[in-house]
């Protein structure tokens, strides 16, 4: 239902569950996903993952099937209000209903997205960091037909990307946004040819962690951190958690400059 594919620094996370529910995610699923990510996020050895759907479909969201199930209040109660509710203070929260998108990593994941990411599977590419699309994949918060809302980061992380008008249309007509649009607008990153997202995420993903991994994380870090923030708080943040990552790396890299190696912008001998 979930497996991983290791090249090196690079974790693919693989979610087959297409014949099913065209890999709508339900809680064995969720919970599965979640344990691959953490153990991506604490193994040293590994720098990036991408995350994608096989068969076609990225996620069709949360698994309406299981859905369905929860109409009595006290199971509703029990297994969404209780077992996926925030905690009070500062425990960590459980996982989201579709998974990962509560988690808080301290690596890059590319989302590779082909066919639908609707509803919660939105939310869950929308969690990732980058999203790599194929020309024939979309977006969509189709689950404003049936009455179920976002749950999962998705009025939050859409707004930060595209801005409040423009998520608030994408939000409440629940059209699709195909990948033409999301390039456009800002919801993704890169568009290529159908069947490509896979194979242009990973190299993508190659790409990021041949560098030194602290200043990648540094950066990364931090412009997550300061979101929102006043100027000079944020710029607070990003000196210290930069002068941290130069200490570990930088001046080595420096070195590695001075002799000879990087030169004119040459990413190809560092």
């Amino acid at each position: 239902m979930v497996g991983v594919e290791k090249d090196g620094p690079v974790w693919t996370v693989i979610h087959s569950r297409y014949s099913e529910a065209r890999n709508g995610m339900d809680p064995a699923s969720a919970d599965a996903i979640v344990d691959v990510m953490k153990s991506f996020d604490a193994d040293k050895t590994a720098s990036v993952a991408v995350l994608w759907g096989e068969g076609g479909a990225f996620c069709s969201g949360w698994d309406l099937k299981f859905a369905s199930t929860l109409s009595n209040r006290d199971i509703f109660q029990r297994e969404v209000v209780d077992g996926l509710a925030f905690p009070i203070g500062a425990n960590a929260a459980p996982r989201g209903p579709l998974g990962p998108t509560r988690l808080e990593l301290s690596k890059p994941v590319i989302a590779a997205v082909e066919g639908p990411a609707v509803a919660g599977g939105m939310e869950l590419a929308l969690w990732c960091d980058i999203r790599v699309m194929a020309e024939t994949a979309y977006f969509g918060v189709y689950c404003r037909r049936w009455g179920i809302p976002l749950l999962d980061g998705g009025s939050v992380r859409l707004a930060r990307l595209v801005g409040q008008g423009r998520v608030m249309e994408i939000i409440l007509t629940g059209r699709k946004v195909p990948a033409e649009e999301a390039v456009r607008i800002g919801m993704c990153e890169k568009v290529v040819a159908p069947g490509q997202a896979r194979a242009a995420a990973e190299t993508m993903a190659r790409e990021i962690a041949r560098f030194p991994q602290e200043a990648v994380r540094a950066d990364r870090r931090s412009v997550l951190e300061t979101y929102g923030l006043p100027v000079r708080e944020a710029l607070r943040r990003e000196w210290a958690n930069g002068t941290e990552a130069h200490f570990k790396e930088g001046a080595a890299g420096a070195g590695r400059f001075a002799s000879g190696l990087g030169r004119h912008g040459n990413f190809e001998k560092i």
